[in-house]
């Protein structure tokens, strides 16, 4: 899943895609470069963020959305806001991507339920501005499952299928630096509770102070990527179904290195390696095969769950 920032304030990028025309071009660039979804969002949830008006919102996804689809792209939509999930379905998007996991808006899971797209539930406990004081956990992990199987659970009481549901530890959100790691080395666990899972680690905060210098400087989000397909190869290994990050290419190319390293342990014979191209190229690629037309809204993430 390929990141487009259509603001001016994001964390990673500090606003350069953020006319619709660069956004655009910025998303092509992605499926390019390997990117089977791209993530169209409006608002920055950089901690310490404040919300933008829906008006502003709508005005700023809603022609990428619309134009990305119109060039044959699979748009997720990055919201956490119903009326603005709402409006980019219409206009072609086949997964909404909301970091509240549906907290934020009670409408969002209506909105879910009657369109059936498929639907990303992130671990939360706030917004950007207040999130930072929030994370107090007993076991991060545990606490993490139980409160996503409690969005499940009003997920489902909506009327949303589990064929519907993607999970998302939400690794920076309300967790501190040290508190990501457990999520990603015990991410087997969360994977074993049924659903397919998808991990945004790209360009957070926890991989910046992993890699601070001698003098204790953080390291800025553009010094992340290569520590981010790291985790990526290591994310896919541990049989994540997406990963969600800014830069595409070294994230394939890191896949592609953990699907084979897998089948190589697995016994596969060398000429089967190769066969294997499509699963190595992407976790989420069934998702896509899954689709006919640009503007569908049916998605199935759990078949594409390995």
């Amino acid at each position: 899943m390929g990141v487009v920032n259509v603001t001016p304030d994001s964390f990673s990028d500090g606003g350069r895609w953020y006319t619709p025309g660069a956004a655009v071009a910025h998303g092509l660039t992605l499926l390019d470069e390997g990117a089977d979804l791209l993530d169209v969002g409006g608002e920055s949830t950089r901690p310490g963020a404040r919300r933008v008006p829906v008006a502003d919102e709508l005005a700023r996804v809603l022609p990428v959305v619309e134009a990305l689809v119109g060039r044959g792209a699979k748009v997720s939509v990055d919201t956490t806001r119903a009326r603005v999930a709402q409006a980019a379905v219409d206009r072609g998007a086949v997964l909404v991507n909301d970091v509240s996991g549906g907290l934020a808006d009670a409408e969002m899971a209506d909105v879910v339920a009657r369109t059936g797209v498929a639907y990303v539930a992130m671990h939360w406990r706030g917004h950007a501005d207040v999130m930072d004081d929030l994370a107090d956990y007993d076991d991060v992990v545990t606490d993490v499952r139980r409160e996503l199987a409690a969005r499940v659970a009003v997920l489902r009481a909506a009327g949303v299928r589990d064929d519907q549901v993607v999970l998302d530890p939400g690794l920076g959100f309300a967790k501190p630096g040290a508190s990501n790691w457990p999520l990603l080395a015990r991410l087997p666990e969360l994977v074993a509770d049924g659903f397919p899972v998808l991990v945004g680690a790209s360009r957070k905060r926890f991989l910046g102070h992993l890699l601070e210098g001698p003098d204790g400087t953080v390291a800025p989000p553009l010094a992340r990527d290569h520590a981010t397909a790291a985790v990526s190869a290591l994310a896919a290994q541990a049989g994540a179904w997406c990963l969600r990050v800014h830069d595409v290419r070294p994230t394939v190319d890191a896949v592609r290195v953990a699907a084979a390293w897998q089948a190589a342990r697995a016994g596969a014979p060398d000429d089967d390696l190769a066969v294997d191209e499509d699963a190595a190229r992407d976790p989420a690629q069934a998702v896509v095969a899954e689709h006919g037309g640009a503007g569908t809204n049916e998605v199935t993430p759990r078949r594409a769950h390995r």
